[in-house]
C-alpha cells in the first residue's frame, strides 16, 4: 500500500507539473492576445488600403503603366518582383469603382478577369469581376461591350437578378437607339455619333498632361543653345570663410527661373541624424486651406513630415548656418527645417511655395514676410520616381542623395515669379526622403536689395 501512494504522489506530482505548464501555456496565449490587442493600432486599417490602391492608380497613370505591367511587378529598378493576385486586382478596381471611376475600374476588372481565365486560383469568381466590368464598360458608354460582358455573366449565373435585370435594359436602350438612328437616317446631316467617355478623368489640375510628361522625363525644355550656358563651379559663398579653401561644388540645373544644385552638400552622417530625428514625429503632410486658412490634409499631397528646430541638436544647427553661408540669406527669419518622407505613390502635385496675392495672410502669424526663397536637401537616391519637376517651364530635378537645390521664389522686387510653380512626382519605386528650409524676406533687406524694375 505504500508503494502504490509512492507511485500515486508521483503520479499527482506530474499532473499537476502538466497543469501548471497547460496554465503557463494559457498565460502566454493571453499576454500574445493583448499584446496583438496593443500593436492592432500600427496595423493598416482601411483608409490605408484605400490610399494604397489610389497611390497604385496614381502611378499607373503618371508612369504609363499597364495593369500586366504592375500585376507582375516589372518595374523600372525593381530586382525581387512582387505579383498581384486577382483578388489584389479585383479589390483596386472596387476601389476605383467607389470613386466613380469607372476607366480604372475597367482596367483592373479585366486584369482580374485574365488571370483568372489563365488559371489562377483565387476566392474571387468570374461572376463578381464581370458584374462590376459589364457596369463600369456601360458608364463609359459602350453599350455593345457592356451588352456583351452581361450575358457571358449570365452563362455563369444564369439566376443572377441584377445582371438579368440589366440586360433587359441594355437590350431596350439599344433597340431605342436603333429607332433614333433609323429616323434619322433620310438626313445624314442629322446623324451624330455620341463620343465615348473613356478615359482618364479630368480634374481641377490645368497642367496635369505636363507634369505628367516631365515625370517620365518627356517634354523637357532645354535647348542646346541654353544648355551651353549653364556651368559648373566652385562657390565659395562670396567670400565667405568657411568655403575659401573648400568650396562647394555648384551646378546650373536651370537658366529661368534659376536653379542651381550644390553637390555633396550633406553628409550621410548628417542625413542619418537628421532622419532619426525626424521619424518619431513624422505625421500627414499639411497644406494651407485658402478658404479657411487652417492646416489640412490634402490628396495632392501625400507625404509625411516633421519639423527641426536648429536649437534641437548641433547637427541641424550646423546644416541651418550653411544655408546661410552659401545663400547669403539670413537664416534667423526662416522657417524650420522641415524633414518629408514619400513612400511609393507618395506626391505633391504642382503648387507655389509663396503665397499670392489672394492669400494676403497665409504666413501672417509668422511675421516674416513672404517665402523668398527656397532650399531643397535630397536625403536619398530614388530607384524610380520622385523627380521635382516646373511645368510652367518644362524642367525635371532628379533627386541625387547628398545634394540640395535652391531657387527664388520672389523676384528681388518682392513680386512672386510664377515659373517656379513645382510639384514633387509620385515614387514609383522605392522611397524618397527630403528636407528643406523655406526662407523669409525679412532680414533680406540688406542682402537682396529690391530693384526698380518689377520682374526683376
Amino acid at each position: 500500500q505504500m508503494t502504490d501512494l509512492i507511485h500515486t504522489e508521483k503520479d499527482l506530482v506530474t499532473s499537476l507539473k502538466d497543469y501548471i505548464k497547460a496554465e503557463e501555456d494559457k498565460l502566454e496565449q493571453i499576454k500574445f492576445i493583448s499584446n496583438l490587442t496593443i500593436q492592432r493600432q500600427y496595423f493598416p486599417n482601411d483608409e490605408d488600403q484605400v490610399g494604397a490602391a489610389k497611390a497604385l492608380l496614381r502611378l499607373q497613370d503618371t508612369y504609363n503603366l499597364d495593369t500586366d505591367t504592375i500585376s507582375k511587378g516589372n518595374l523600372p529598378g525593381v530586382k525581387d518582383k512582387s505579383f498581384l493576385t486577382a483578388e489584389d486586382c479585383f479589390e483596386l478596381g472596387k476601389v476605383a469603382y467607389t470613386e466613380a471611376d469607372y476607366y480604372h475600374t475597367e482596367l483592373w476588372m479585366e486584369q482580374a478577369l485574365r488571370q483568372l481565365d489563365e488559371g489562377e486560383v483565387s476566392t474571387i469568381d468570374k461572376v463578381s469581376v464581370l458584374d462590376y466590368l459589364s457596369y463600369a464598360v456601360y458608364q463609359q458608354g459602350d453599350l455593345d461591350k457592356a451588352l456583351l460582358l452581361t450575358k457571358k455573366l449570365l452563362d455563369l449565373d444564369p439566376e443572377h437578378q441584377r445582371a438579368n435585370g440589366n440586360l433587359k435594359y441594355f437590350e431596350y436602350i439599344m433597340a431605342k437607339e436603333k429607332d433614333v438612328n433609323k429616323s434619322a437616317s433620310d438626313d445624314p446631316s442629322d446623324q451624330k455619333t455620341t463620343p465615348k467617355k473613356k478615359g482618364v478623368a479630368v480634374d481641377y489640375l490645368p497642367e496635369r498632361q505636363k507634369y505628367e510628361m516631365l515625370c517620365r522625363g518627356e517634354g523637357i525644355k532645354m535647348t542646346p543653345r541654353r544648355q551651353k550656358k549653364l556651368f559648373c563651379r566652385y562657390h565659395d559663398g562670396n567670400r565667405n570663410p568657411k568655403f575659401i579653401l573648400a568650396p562647394a561644388k555648384q551646378e546650373d540645373e536651370w537658366d529661368k527661373p534659376r536653379i542651381v544644385r550644390f553637390h555633396d552638400i550633406i553628409s550621410d552622417a548628417e542625413i542619418e541624424i537628421v532622419k532619426d530625428l525626424a521619424k518619431p514625429r513624422l505625421s500627414r503632410a499639411t497644406v494651407h486651406d485658402p478658404e479657411t486658412g487652417k492646416l489640412t490634409t490634402a490628396q495632392y499631397r501625400v507625404s509625411k513630415s516633421a519639423w527641426l528646430s536648429g536649437y534641437e541638436n548641433p547637427v541641424v544647427s550646423r546644416i541651418n548656418m550653411r544655408i546661410q553661408d552659401l545663400t547669403g540669406l539670413d537664416v534667423s527669419t526662416a522657417e524650420e527645417l522641415q524633414v518629408a518622407n514619400y513612400g511609393v505613390g507618395g506626391q505633391y502635385e504642382p503648387h507655389f511655395d509663396f503665397a499670392r496675392k489672394d492669400e494676403p495672410d497665409a504666413f501672417k502669424e509668422l511675421g516674416t514676410g513672404n517665402r523668398i526663397a527656397t532650399w531643397l536637401f535630397y536625403m536619398s537616391d530614388v530607384s524610380a520616381g520622385g523627380a521635382t519637376v516646373f511645368p510652367e517651364v518644362g524642367a525635371s530635378v532628379w533627386p541625387k542623395k547628398g545634394t540640395a537645390v535652391f531657387w527664388y521664389n520672389l523676384f528681388a522686387s518682392g513680386e512672386g515669379d510664377y515659373s517656379t510653380r513645382h510639384a514633387a512626382c509620385p515614387v514609383l519605386v522605392g522611397n524618397k526622403w527630403v528636407s528643406n528650409k523655406w526662407l523669409h524676406e525679412r532680414g533680406q533687406e540688406f542682402r537682396r536689395p529690391c530693384t526698380l524694375s518689377e520682374l526683376e
